[in-house]
Parts: structure tokens; sequence; C-alpha cells
């Protein structure tokens, strides 16, 4: 007898939870092109932000609801009722919209953090979750901690949720403590032994703490699980979170295995790696399951023996189940506009004809100091661009550099600043860190700190592109910089200068508060 498919929901926390991981804060652009690829991908529910943490993530999830097109939208609120307004108000917009309301329940949180008894968080998840209901008709309630909760409790705590209107209630692994076989567990044992479980979609929330993430989601769908909240690359707090191409792609191969599926189209995993990838600046290790460099690379002679004799030897997927493109066509500097619109397209890129124009100027003059144009190197073009209109306050002119071991470095640049040709020379440790105190003086940031410098060959030979990224800290924010040239100095200085101008576009504005997020803020009702 055929075995029935479950059909597994993807709510995707990109926007909230992976926003959150340490130096991957994300802009309202970088968000609504992160959102593009979420609704391209079949993403069922996205979870866009934590509304009531500031003006600015307020303002960035209503966009966000108005812009989806298919998805259901989310935004997280504390059990407060101001937190739940704050949410409705943000996502009422939205064709599906979802007030995402938590509490925690383990011992320790309530006893440390909330300050509250069992009593009382029971009561407010209770009195949140209705009070949500009545705005909302869709509302997920989850359970902070519940890896490291008591079972009577849990039971209590969800069965008041499910009878306060709860759609969805969440059994979250919240700092990555529980084990596969324990996580799979506590699904059975809820739908065992709450009334009503049955009737509501269980989701599963897991962090990698101890690398643990996805098995654990996966577990928890063994155990009943119809919803799994996850990131693009695994992004998230600390170690982050379960990875959705990860989860995805188990759930596909081995389908007979679970008996589940999801309505992702997997083909667009990889676009969606990338993007996610370039708005974050978060670099992702060669051997990452399903999107690493090296996840369909094989080297050792016997592998690469049985995969020319049959891919299925070595590979348990495709690359082309992902989108990953193959090099089939070299491009160079006598390639046309139709063929480089073609490479674009297979490559997962899908622009209007004016981005395609520009960047096809781009890559003819690359074109000009190369033989050949990868596609790496042309994903490189485009990620530089960012897929956005951004007016060059500050743009680059020329430049010069001297390096040397017999005198101090030096760099001369000239940038147009507001349509004014500017230019100044520094001096540094090097002809990168002479080039940065230049810009530094033309933009008039003194106080801007260089955090975070990465230089990588975007392809090979010895007329590589290298792309630099750059996060530069000024008044309280950090702002990302990209930037890609043969040139290890233009690069280098590409992105400093795009770090610079974001910077220049917030002078002036005072800086926002870190929010108390929910791994470490105070949740209780107030």
């Amino acid at each position: 007898m055929k075995q029935e498919t479950r059909k597994i929901k993807i709510f995707d926390s990109t926007l909230r939870d992976g926003e959150q991981s340490p130096g991957c804060s994300m802009n309202l652009r970088d968000k609504l092109l992160v959102l593009r690829h979420l609704e391209a991908l079949g993403v069922d529910v996205i979870e866009a932000g934590f509304a009531a943490s500031s003006p600015g993530d307020f303002e960035a999830v209503q966009a966000l609801a108005r812009a989806a097109q298919k998805a259901t939208v989310a935004s997280l609120a504390r059990c407060r009722k101001a937190d739940i307004d704050r949410a409705w108000e943000a996502v009422k917009d939205a064709k599906h919209p979802r007030i995402h309301v938590f509490i925690a329940t383990s011992p320790l949180h309530m006893e440390c953090k909330l300050r509250m008894t069992p009593d009382e968080v029971d009561a407010a998840a209770g009195e949140c979750v209705r009070y949500a209901r009545s705005l909302c008709d869709d509302i997920e309630f989850s359970l902070e901690d519940c890896s490291r909760s008591e079972r009577p409790f849990i039971y209590r705590v969800v069965k008041t949720a499910i009878d306060a209107g709860a759609t969805t209630v969440n059994l979250p692994d919240t700092v990555g403590f529980a084990m596969p076989g324990e996580y799979e567990a506590l699904f059975r044992d809820v739908l065992a032994n709450v009334p009503g479980a049955s009737s509501v979609a269980l989701s599963c929330h897991c962090h990698n703490d101890l690398g643990l993430a996805v098995a654990n989601s996966l577990a928890a769908v063994r155990g009943g699980a119809t919803q799994v909240e996850c990131c693009i690359n695994g992004i998230g707090e600390r170690a982050g979170n379960a990875s959705l191409e990860e989860i995805v792609m188990a759930l596909k191969t081995r389908h007979a295995y679970f008996g589940a599926d999801t309505s992702i189209d997997t083909t667009k995993i990889y676009a969606a790696s990338k993007c996610v990838t370039t708005v974050t600046g978060s670099k992702l290790q060669a051997n990452k399951a399903i999107v690493g460099e090296n996840a369909f690379a094989h080297e050792a002679g016997i592998h690469q023996h049985g995969v020319l004799a049959n891919p299925l030897t070595y590979e348990i997927m495709t690359p082309e189940s992902i989108g990953l493109p193959k090099n089939k066509m070299v491009l160079g500097k006598h390639s046309g506009k139709h063929a480089f619109s073609q490479r674009l397209a297979d490559l997962g890129f899908h622009l209007d004809e004016a981005r395609i124009e520009t960047l096809f100027g781009k890559f003819k003059d690359l074109a000009d100091r190369k033989k050949t144009v990868s596609d790496a190197a042309i994903e490189a073009l485009v990620r530089n661009a960012r897929e956005r209109d951004v007016p060059e306050r500050l743009a680059l002119d020329r430049f010069s550099a001297v390096a040397s071991d017999a005198i101090t470095p030096m760099g001369a640049v000239r940038v147009k600043l507001d349509g004014v040709l500017v230019e100044k020379t520094g001096t540094g440790d090097g002809p990168i860190n002479a080039c940065y105190a230049a810009i530094r003086e033309i933009a008039g940031l003194p106080g801007a700190r260089l955090e975070v410098y990465n230089l990588t060959a975007v392809d090979g030979g010895m007329d590589a592109q290298c792309e630099a990224t750059v996060k530069v800290a000024n008044a309280g924010r950090v702002y990302r910089g990209t930037g890609v040239s043969t040139d290890i100095v233009e690069a280098s200085i590409r992105a400093y200068i795009q770090a610079l101008y974001s910077a220049l576009a917030d002078e002036g504005a005072a800086p926002v508060a870190e929010f108390d997020h929910p791994q470490r803020g105070d949740t209780g009702v107030h």
C-alpha cells in the first residue's frame, strides 16, 4: 500500500532570526530582494521581523507584508498587548497575515528571565493568544525553550494556546539543547497527550549550538511536525538556525523514508543562497552541504572515475536539482548582449533591460582585461551591483597607490562627492589602508572604523577577479560594502566607498538602540 505523503510547510525566518546573526543585518532594499527569492522558492510563511523592536523594523515588516504576493507574512510578538498591536499594524496589509506570539516555558527562563510563576505564564499565554486571535485569523504560538521545559507544563500551555485560538503551535529547541530522539518524542508526546493537538499545525524551530539543528528538525517531522522553521544558509543566532536547503533536500532525496514533501521549487535554492550571501556579506564554508563550493566537487580519483561512469555513484542529488549552473558557455569580449542576457537568466538573475544594459557595459570592460569571463565572475558583477538603484553621492573617479618596504605606503583617491571632484592623499601600513585614510577624510567620517575586511578570488588564473567585502562601524551602526575588480586595491576601495556611502546617508540620525530580542530580552506580560 502506497504511503500517504504529508505536506510540510516551510516557515522561513531569514529576515528575522537570520538577521539577528551578528554581522548579518539587512536594510530594506536587501530584505525586499530576499523576499522576492523566498517567494520564488515557494516558501509558505515568511517571518518578516519583530515589528515592536524599533521603528525601522516596523517599517520593514510593513513594507515586506505589502510586497509579498503569495506567502503568509508573520511578525514576532512577545506576550504583550502592545507588541501584538504593533505586529498586527505591520502585517495587516499582507494578503495572508500572521501574528507569531511567544513566551518562555522552561523553569530556568520563567524563574530567571520572566520572574513569573507557571500559573502566570499559562494565563499570559491564553490571554495574549486570545487577544491576537481577535485581530487576526492566523496565530502562531511558541513555547520558548520548549526542549528544556517539563512535559506536564508543555501539555498544559499547548492546550491553553489551542483553546485560545492558536492555529499553529511551535515547540522550539531555542538553545540547541535537544537530541534528535528526544525531540521526535516531544512531538509524539504532545500529539498523544494534548486534546486538539492534531487539529493545529505543529511546528519545530531548531538552533545549531550542538550542530543538530537539521537533524532535530527532521526528527520533528518524523514525530508529527507539519511545519519546519529554518533560514537560508542556516544563518541565525549564535551557531545559526536549521538550514532551509538542507531540510528541503533531505525531504526530497529521502522521500520514501520521511513520507513528506514541501512546496519548495528546489531549482531556486542556489539563487536564494547566493542572494543571502550577498546581502549579508556572510560567506559560506566550502564544504557547506547543498550550496557550498565543494558540495558537488570531486577530487579523489576513484570518485571522479565513478561520477564519470554514473553520477549516482557519488552524487545523491544533481547540481541541476538545486539550480546550480554549469559552465557550459564561456563568454568573452566578442560575446553579444543576447548571450550575456541568457547567461544571466541561466544563473538565476532576472533583471530588467536597463539593468542588463548597465551590467553588459561592465561585462565588456571586464572582458577587455580577461580572455574569458566565468560564471563566477558574472555572478560577482551582479552581486556588486546589488540589484538596486542607489544615487551615487560618493563615487570613485580615480586612484593611485604606492606600496613599498622602503617608504611609507601612500594612496591618492579622487571621488565625486555630491557631484564635485575631491582628491585627498593618505598614508598607512599598506596601500589599501592609505587609500582608506584618504576616503575617510573626503567623506568627513574620521571616526569610521574598519571592523571586517575580506578579500577572495572570484575565479582562477593570474587575471582573476577579486571580491572585497568590508564592514565599517560608524556612530553606533555597522555598514557593509562589496567591490569587485581584477585589481585588489580597486576592489577594496569600491567596497569601502559603498560602506561609507551608506554611513553618509545615515549621518545626523540618532543610532537605534539594540533591542532585547527573544533570546535575551524580557518576555513577560506588562
